[in-house]
This record gives structure tokens, sequence and C-alpha cells, in this order.
């Protein structure tokens, strides 16, 4: 055994690994992603990317059916993809261990939202674990494998953004790799229909109360005990970090690791053992409500809100103890909004839906940030797929006045998720809609995953590969065309025409991100200042390459990559290459 610095995913991939897993497959998900790209570093385990998080659980499901451990990550939004077979599959339950990552974002670093997934563990019926470091984020993934065949039941994992992406040490073991066990025909068990699954719902409550026993025992759940026991304190996750940095051992603690199903007959013995009982949780009272259901009155919300993250101070704040004051700065530190990268090949299609007066219905992605100006583009974001979908019912609305002006974009890694099935109601009840793909080659804003349309596989060997174009003509799209986005007046005539034509069309954008490494950019652009008259014309692409310093437009060399879009929006023709090749 040897210990080291891990991040929280890395630790959870190596748990897996060391509990024998030998099927990953899941959906790429800030604050999850990482899990499932360090398992692909390890030979034994077969890893993928699937199109979406109901695909990678199904998957994930069918490999535990097989007989040999499994499991699938998403991000919490994700699981609302997967929910359809996370609730069956408590039903059936597994064979071999099956596994479950999902990673909560509190304060939505990178979410649309701020869901908490304790609730799934309930309203499934289904165990959850929660680790607080990296240490635990390996052990949890092992004794969740123990849990899943001990009990026949798929087991969550519950990541959140800090546990994910932080490090602490970990001490790593070496894999045990458990016999396969064999798949048994067992209609009843794994058919769904109704006369079956209301067999298996017994099942299901007998085995929620016989985990809710386990809890009682488990060392995932423990009492630590402190000086001073006018106060108790029940948490998980980080805020057991952050109430142990505040407290020390001042006060006892409750520590859930196992935060569904809960210990109750131990949170009654602890709330009797102390003289106040505060709930320190982020998001949801998910336990201060359980505790309320056990005749407890612990203090929870009204102290810690409902909203964010939560830190030291806040916690210390609530608790009543004293806060460090913090180095104030001398300065105030210029805002930093996000933004489109330098050479982002969504940028011309976007100037030129801006420049069209479109209204555009927009989904997940990078290319979200055409809502932010100066392009402020996007006027509608709401999940995985929805693009399509929201203008299909915002045209049948509206009729010809809105299709005659409204589009969405979408991109290739997300219509893989889930446009197709957008794009079919497009056709099939044909709206008179013009769906963009925005196709960069690439699942961009994880951190550049591959997925179908790019040809290759997690681990970067050749893979099968969509033709978009093929798809979209199968789907029953006659008109279907390709453009450059670095081509503005391609894009202008693309928009034009297809938003005129009387039938529905779809608009493949295509160039590759420009921050993947095998793209090859031309050489940066510099202005001629003799030329420019700071006409400000440049700026409205928003790229952060270029500025404004002293009346002119000036070009950083070392963020621009020579797409040439600010030069066709210069009629003085100010932009020159400087003919050094990045």
């Amino acid at each position: 055994m040897t210990k080291r610095l891990m991040l929280g995913n890395a630790a959870a991939a190596r748990g897996l690994w060391e509990a024998g897993c030998a099927v990953v497959s899941s959906y790429p998900g800030t604050p999850s992603t990482e899990i499932t790209e360090e398992a692909a570093k390890f030979d034994e385990i077969y890893c993928e990317w699937a199109p979406n998080e109901k695909v990678a659980m199904e998957t994930a499901f069918g490999a535990s059916l097989a007989g040999k451990r499994s499991f699938c990550g998403m991000k919490h939004v994700g699981l609302n993809v997967a929910a359809d077979p996370l609730f069956t599959v408590s039903y059936t339950g597994v064979n071999a261990g099956m596994v479950i990552a999902v990673a909560d974002d509190p304060g939505m670093h990178s979410s649309q939202n701020e869901q908490d997934s304790r609730h799934y563990a309930e309203a499934a019926k289904i165990p959850m674990l929660e680790p607080s470091d990296s240490a635990e984020s390996l052990a949890f993934a092992k004794a969740a494998f123990d849990l899943s065949e001990e009990f026949d039941t798929p087991v969550l994992l519950k990541m959140c953004t800090r546990v994910a992406h932080s490090q602490s040490l970990v001490e790593t073991g070496e894999r045990v790799t458990p016999p396969a066990r064999p798949y048994e025909k067992n209609i009843g068990k794994y058919v769904m229909m109704p006369g079956n699954a209301i067999r298996r719902h017994p099942f299901v409550e007998e085995r929620t109360r016989r985990l809710a026993a386990l809890a009682e025992t488990s060392p995932l759940n423990r009492v630590e005990e402190g000086s001073d026991r006018s106060v108790g304190i029940v948490t998980s996750s980080t805020c057991y970090q952050y109430v142990k940095e505040v407290c020390g051992d001042r006060y006892p603690v409750l520590k859930l690791g196992m935060i569904w199903p809960m210990p109750d007959e131990k949170l009654k013995a602890f709330a009797a053992s102390v003289g106040r009982l505060v709930v320190v949780e982020e998001l949801d009272p998910f336990i201060e409500n359980h505790c309320r259901v056990l005749g407890l009155s612990p203090a929870g919300k009204e102290l810690f809100s409902p909203l964010g993250e939560f830190s030291q101070n806040i916690v210390a704040e609530k608790l009543g103890l004293p806060v460090p004051k913090g180095a104030q700065l001398g300065e105030t530190v210029p805002g930093r909004p996000p933004v489109m990268c330098a050479g982002c090949p969504h940028r011309g299609l976007f100037y030129t839906l801006k420049n069209n007066k479109c209204t555009v219905l927009g989904d997940i992605g990078c290319y979200t940030l055409g809502a932010v100006p100066p392009l402020a583009t996007i006027e509608m974001t709401l999940c995985m797929g929805a693009s399509i979908s929201g203008l299909h019912g915002f045209n049948k609305a509206l009729g010809r006045e809105s299709e005659s002006r409204t589009v969405c974009v979408i991109g290739d890694s997300t219509f893989m998720h889930s446009g197709m099935t957008g794009l079919a109601n497009v056709a099939y009840n044909q709206s008179n809609s013009t769906v963009i793909i925005l196709d960069n080659s690439i699942t961009g804003m994880t951190g550049h995953q591959q997925n179908p349309t790019t040809g290759y596989n997690i681990k970067g060997d050749p893979a099968g590969k969509i033709d978009l174009e093929s798809l979209c003509k199968a789907m029953g799209f006659r008109r279907v065309r390709v453009v450059d986005p670095y081509d503005l007046a391609a894009c202008d005539a693309a928009v034009k025409e297809e938003l005129a034509a009387e039938e529905p069309s779809v608009i493949i954008s295509r160039r590759p991100c420009a921050l993947l490494k095998y793209v090859k950019h031309k050489a940066p652009l510099r202005v001629n200042t003799d030329k420019c008259v700071g006409c400000k014309s440049c700026m409205r692409i928003g790229c952060p390459a270029i500025s404004i310093k002293e009346g002119k437009a000036r070009v950083d060399a070392t963020l621009c990559v020579g797409c040439g879009v600010c030069g066709q929006l210069c009629r003085l023709n100010a932009f020159e290459s400087t003919g050094k090749e990045a």
C-alpha cells in the first residue's frame, strides 16, 4: 500500500479498479467527468463514453446482469436523464455489483440548477453513500460494490464539486477481482411487466428495512465525541470538513457516510445526548426533515441557507463561533466575465444570427456563452436537447411569423445525447424549423471528450463515426447543408436561405474547437494602425484577443489563432497576418 495525494474523482476511479470493476459507461458532466477518464487509464476496465446518461446506466446494468461489476457516472442533471432505468433497476436488483456515481454542483459552477440528488436515493429506494474526502471516495466506491451484491441493489455514490475536485491523502491498495457471477435466466426478477414488478415491490421495501438496520452499526456512520455537549452536529460530505475545521473536537459530531437510508436509532440517541441538535448540510434540508419525521427538533435551515456552497466562515458564523477577519485587497479586482475562446468556431455563426435579428433557442454546452454580451444571441437554455424540441413548440405556437426568424443551436455531442428525438419530432410533426448543429468535433464544455460523431473512443482509438448529414437526411430532412463558421458570407447566405425555405432544414456549422491539440492555426493577425480608425466594428464579435488601446484596435498575438473573422468586419482592411505560424 502507498499513500498519495489524489483528486476525489481519481480516488473514486481507483476504488473502482481495486474493487474489480470490469465495465464503465458514462456521459461526461462536470464535476463527475474525471472518474471515468481516470478509470480509462486502467487496462483491466473496459471504459466508454455513452451518448447519454440513460444509455450509460442501461449499459452498466447489462454488464451487471452478465455477472461483471459495473459503474456509470454522471452529474446531477444527468441523473434526471437516467431516472427511468434508475427507478426500475431498484426493483430488478442486480447480479454483479452496480455502482452509480452522481456529482452535485452546489454553487452552480458549471450547471443550470442546484438540485439535490439525495432525493433520488429516497424516491428510488436505493442506498446512497456520500464521501467527504478523497480517501473516503476510494473506500466508499469499494464498499458500494459489496453493498450492491449483499443487498441485491444498485448503489448511488454521491460526489460534489468540492470532494470531486479537491485533493487529499489516499492510501491505495491492490486490485481484487471477484469471480464473475453466472448469469441465470430469471424472468420474474428481470422482466418488469406489471405482474412481475408488483411481486418485486415487497422485496424493495424489505431491502430498505435491512439497509436501515445496517446503517445503525455501519462504520460509514460514526459519532465523534466532543468536549462540549451543549451542541451536537449532524452532517456529511464537505460540510463535515467545514465543521471539523471550525469546531475541532469541541462539539460531538454524527458524521453520516450512508446518507440513505439513515440510522434512525443512532440519530435519536445522538440527539438525546446533546443539548441542542444542529444539522449542517448544503442545499435542501434532507437530513433535517428526516430528523423531524423522527420527532426531533434540530436547528437547520433557519441557520444555514438552502442556496449555494458553505465555507468555514459561514459555518463558524452560524454556530456563533469567532470568524477570522479576511485581508482586504488594496484595489478593486476587475470583473472577468465568461467569454468564448479566441478563434471559437461558434463566434462567426452567432454574429451572423445576431446580424439577422434571429430569435435563437440554445442548448447545453460552451456555446451557451453566445448569450453573453456583446453577442447576446441565445435567448433560451433549458436542458440537454431542449433547443430543438423548444423550437418546434415555439414555431407551432406562432406559425410562419416565427418560422421565418427563429432558429435553434445545438452542439454535436448534445445532439447525439438527446437532440435526435427532438429532430425526429420536427420531421414527423412538420414544423418549418431551422436547426443549426454546431459541430466542433468534440465534447467541448467538459474538457474535450470524444462522442459518436468524432470517430474516436475514450482512449483515442478509432471507433464508429456517425455522419450527421446522412443521419439528418435519413430522418426526413431534404435541406441539409454544411457551412464553415469562419466564413461570414457563407453563414449569412445559409441562414437567410433556410429561414426563407418552406420546409424544415438543418445547417451544420462545422469547424473543430480551436483548443484541440491537433488543430493547426494560422499566423496571428495584427492591426495596421495607419488604416485603423477606431470604429470598433471588430469589437462586435467579442473576441478576447482584440482590445482597443489609445483609440485603435489591438490584437494579442498570444491569443489570436488567425481565424480571420475580425478581418471580415473591417471595411478598411486594417487586419493583417503577421506571417508567423502558431
